[in-house]
């Protein structure tokens, strides 16, 4: 009985639940175009990071040398774009990471990825919140923090006194939600505003190459004392001065900071079902963004470095304050109103994300029934904007914009490495079959008894994919996932290994063999031929490559992310512990059947 009742439960979590039909090609709801799409994810993507955090990453994680953390980090989104592009063409339906898991490895996965996403996602507001209302108190020269320290001091505390307007922008963000909900127009408004972001990131990097100096690339310690910096017998917190002032170890961290300005495009996946012709305009807009994305960034850091010495980036500055620095006063302002579009923009959509996806996971019953109706009746979404609307601004009060940006990086890495490993096991998956029957007929008609030997790993005997070679692939990859996992905790050891000592190097050494070797397996079962308009390329590599980058990118967080990214997912699994695994209506429904 208990081997039956763990058997059971085994099952459930790792249940894959057929596919829908998705929506016809010629229903009316199709109506957006790959420029659309292309707007949507360069529009999601060019907000926060390249006015706020660009000068966050400088002052004291990479220096100059940010254009390589944005490379870094921009090859990184590359390659999971890449993957996104197949899930979906795959796998037409709109949803996010959180629904392929679902369909392709399993319930527990699913629920985690959800769960974890949900949490990015209020993160991801409570930055825009922050830099929001940083730029908008930066163009009034800081009198609304000023006035709420003299005005209301003396009824609360001082911290409340300094943050209050926060509570303020919520509110905001509620209104605007609640006048964006049933706009027509939304993606004409959409198009404008990221024109006119590119518009005005254009007109910064033109600037930088004209009023930048080469000069603030190679910074030495004369340079230090000239500007009154006496304290250079370390040059600490300055680092070590140069293009690299903060050495390998900062560029790891800011390129893991840096992969927060990469992630907007998942806009784009969560509209499939809206796009025209969604296998191949959703590759197509996924790559182009980022491309674009990719340049934008490369050219905005580049100016900024060449306009600002790094060491006078303050933590908290905005790209505008450079155009002060070069004596360029009324480009501060234009650049400040491109800001306040780009962030303006990321308020208008960033609460529908949250409700949709927490509407799902309820009504699959993994969480509870009451936040179904989140999407339905009259006043569930605006009840629910509310208390995302608060929780935002919240979350500004007590973390900074590193921590949140690392939290919601965290979040959305784990996503894109389980995204990709779905991508790994679903081309060498033999074709699923939705109607009963069907699947029945094909299992009379397949072999009659596989085994697993070892010449058939190397040398399978079908040209197509059989349930065995599925679940070889199934196995290997799972195996791989947690193989990459330790290499990257030990190449994360990079100065141990640099000294060359021996135990740490043959372990190095004995992990990449066995990744080569059950690479090679996977490498050689025989994959699915169904017809794709969008194929990762140098399967099994290139989802390889971007599990690795991603969990090496992980690994450069700070303990303190990791606790936090700890405690949210215990309350998670202690809820689908005790709640979603008894009511999931997959679950429920296997249950039954069998």
């Amino acid at each position: 009985m208990l081997h039956q009742a763990l058997r059971r439960f085994g099952q459930k979590m790792v249940y894959r639940p057929p596919l829908k039909e998705p929506v016809a090609e010629d229903d009316p709801q199709r109506r957006l175009s790959t420029l659309d799409l292309v707007a949507l994810g360069v529009g999601r993507t060019v907000s926060v990071g390249v006015y706020v955090l660009a000068g966050e990453v400088v002052s004291n994680q990479a220096g100059p040398s940010i254009v390589i953390c944005f490379l870094v980090a921009g090859l990184s989104s590359v390659l999971s774009g890449l993957c996104y592009a197949e899930i979906t063409a795959r796998v037409p339906l709109s949803g996010s990471s959180y629904l392929y898991t679902y369909v392709t490895i399993g319930e527990l996965w699913a629920f985690i990825t959800g769960w974890n996403l949900i949490f990015s996602l209020v993160a991801d507001t409570a930055n825009v919140t922050r830099a929001w209302i940083l730029a908008f108190a930066n163009l009034l020269g800081n009198q609304i923090s000023q006035t709420l320290r003299e005005r209301i001091l003396l009824y609360v505390p001082q911290v409340l006194a300094e943050y209050l307007v926060f509570f303020v922008v919520g509110l905001v963000l509620l209104l605007m939600e609640l006048q964006t909900l049933n706009h027509s127009q939304f993606f004409l408004i959409t198009k404008v505003i990221t024109l006119v972001k590119l518009l005005v990131l254009g007109f910064v990097i033109i600037s930088g190459f004209i009023k930048g100096d080469l000069h603030n690339w190679t910074l030495t310690e004369d340079d230090y004392i000239t500007a009154g910096l006496n304290d250079t017998s370390s040059l600490s917190p300055l680092g070590s001065g140069g293009f690299v002032p903060f050495g390998l170890e900062g560029i790891l961290h800011g390129a893991a900071t840096c992969f927060y300005t990469f992630i907007g495009f998942h806009n784009i996946f969560e509209r499939v079902e809206e796009a025209q012709n969604p296998q191949h305009s959703v590759p197509m807009g996924i790559v182009i963004s980022l491309f674009i994305c990719l340049l934008v960034y490369f050219g905005v850091s580049s100016a900024l470095t060449l306009m600002v010495p790094y060491y006078k980036l303050q933590p908290g500055s905005i790209l505008p304050e450079a155009f002060l620095h070069i004596g360029w006063a009324p480009a501060y302002y234009v650049v400040a109103f491109g800001f306040l579009c780009s962030l303006s923009s990321s308020l208008l959509g960033s609460m529908l994300p949250i409700r949709q996806l927490i509407h799902k996971m309820a009504k699959d019953g993994l969480l509870f029934p009451v936040l179904a109706r989140i999407e339905t009746g009259t006043y569930a979404p605006i009840v629910a904007t509310v208390i995302f609307g608060i929780t935002a601004p919240v979350m500004a009060v007590f973390f900074g914009l590193t921590d949140l940006v690392n939290f919601r990086s965290l979040g959305s890495l784990l996503a894109y490495s389980l995204v990709a490993l779905c991508v790994l096991i679903l081309r060498y998956q033999p074709q699923r079959r939705n109607e009963e029957n069907e699947a029945e007929v094909q299992e009379e008609n397949g072999p009659a008894a596989e085994r697993l030997t070892l010449q058939g790993l190397l040398f399978p005997g079908s040209s197509t994919p059989t349930p065995l070679s599925g679940r070889v692939v199934y196995v290997c990859s799972s195996l791989l996932a947690l193989l990459l996992t330790l290499l990257c905790l030990v190449l994360a050891q990079w100065p141990v290994l640099l000294s060359g000592d021996p135990v740490w190097i043959s372990v190095v050494m004995v992990l990449l063999m066995l990744i080569t070797g059950i690479t090679g397996v996977i490498w050689r079962q025989p994959q699915s031929s169904s017809p794709l308009y969008f194929k990762v390329p140098a399967l099994p590599l290139v989802p390889l490559l971007s599990i690795f980058m991603n969990v090496y990118l992980m690994m450069q967080m700070t303990a303190g992310t990791w606790a936090r990214f700890g405690v949210s997912t215990l309350i998670g699994l202690a809820i689908y512990f005790s709640y979603g695994i008894k009511h999931s209506v997959e679950g429920v429904g296997m249950a039954n059947s069998t």
